[in-house]
């Protein structure tokens, strides 16, 4: 039988991306909750499916894949329509996408969660100098964003779907994303027109919730 299983936790960046993905493409996931906070990612029978043992992971029908960018160009590649506009076969468009993909990885959600997941274990915020990186971020995508609708290219692709799983993610924290104008109109027009908003949103309040009930109050920028 064919299967998909999606182990992840449920409010977490890179599982919303992936999820907003899927229901762009059509495709059935069966969500495996992994609670990282009480260890589970470190049970044996997780580790031999991964033994970097991070999530999200995705198991489809035997063969592993983990990193979810990694993960959502997969999910194009096997099950979008030919040529998709989610990650077309034009090099240099898919050049592009790439590039946001990365510079998400290693630029925006990386200050991101450098400044504001020590929360979520200490339940203090990362230093003013990770602060200033997580301006820079925002203000570099601002850059990108100038005249554009779409952060990579002229319809919407794999990268807006991940970036906006990082920048919805400032719903926990109340960032104001005023002071990035071109970010702030991009994303109200994202959560319009990718599917999956929804289901983010939905996972982004339960998240707020888990959050409050068990470690921090909101925190204020």
């Amino acid at each position: 039988i064919f299967t998909m299983d999606l182990y992840n936790m449920a409010g977490s960046p890179s599982t919303r991306a992936i999820i907003m993905t899927a229901k762009a493409l059509g495709v059935e996931l069966n969500s495996k909750n992994v609670n990282t906070f009480v260890g589970e990612q470190l049970k044996p029978e997780f580790v031999k499916i991964n033994p970097q043992h991070t999530i999200p992971t995705l198991v489809d029908n035997g063969f592993v894949i983990w990193e979810s960018r990694a993960i959502v160009v997969y999910l194009v590649e096997q099950y979008g329509k030919k040529d998709s506009p989610l990650y077309p076969e034009d090099p240099q468009k898919r050049a592009l996408i790439n590039q946001r993909l990365y510079f998400d990885m290693g630029t925006l959600y990386d200050s991101f969660a450098k400044y504001f997941f020590p929360l979520l274990r200490t339940g203090k915020p990362g230093s003013q100098e990770s602060l200033d990186k997580v301006n820079n971020a925002f203000g570099f995508l601002n850059t990108f964003l100038e005249g554009q609708d779409y952060v990579a290219g002229s319809e919407l692709t794999v990268a807006d779907i991940v970036i906006l799983a990082t920048v919805s993610t400032t719903e926990m924290v109340d960032f104001d994303l005023s002071k990035f104008p071109n970010v702030d109109r991009w994303y109200k027009n994202a959560q319009k027109v990718t599917p999956g908003w929804d289901e983010n949103m939905k996972r982004l309040e339960n998240a707020k919730q888990f959050l409050k009930d068990n470690m921090i109050e909101k925190l204020k920028v």
